[in-house]
């Protein structure tokens, strides 16, 4: 199943925030992305109707195995992209963060995998 580039940074928001909190809620990830609560509640309906997250009685969300995975993967390719062009391009991550976001999502496998067989060997 192929998932949209807005439903990947929905998963990726959801990992990054558990990490942080140890808990998700919806507004926690509308506050997040400083998107609007619907926004928020229908990507979570599409995300829980194409078995990424699940959704407990108190509004905890969770990640399921597979949304897990492809959260993760996103994740990856985010750090590895934004590592990549701060170390050739000799700048700070904050300021790649943006253009690692957007790359993300488009990059083929591929190229990732070369970007990430240098972030591997280069030192930081």
């Amino acid at each position: 199943m192929k998932i949209h580039e807005s439903g990947e940074m929905y998963l990726e928001t959801i990992l990054i925030l558990f990490q942080k909190n140890g808990s998700v809620r919806s507004i926690d990830i509308a506050n997040e992305l400083n998107f609007s609560k619907p926004s928020v509640s229908r990507a979570m309906g599409i995300l829980k109707n194409e078995g990424m997250i699940t959704m407990d009685e108190i509004g905890q969300i969770s990640l399921t195995p597979e949304g897990r995975k492809k959260a993760e993967s996103i994740y990856e390719r985010h750090k590895t992209i934004t590592a990549f062009l701060s170390r050739t391009l000799c700048l700070d991550p904050s300021l790649t963060e943006e253009d690692a976001c957007r790359m993300e999502h488009i990059l083929s496998q591929e190229v990732f995998e070369k970007m990430k067989e240098y972030v591997e060997k280069t030192p930081e």
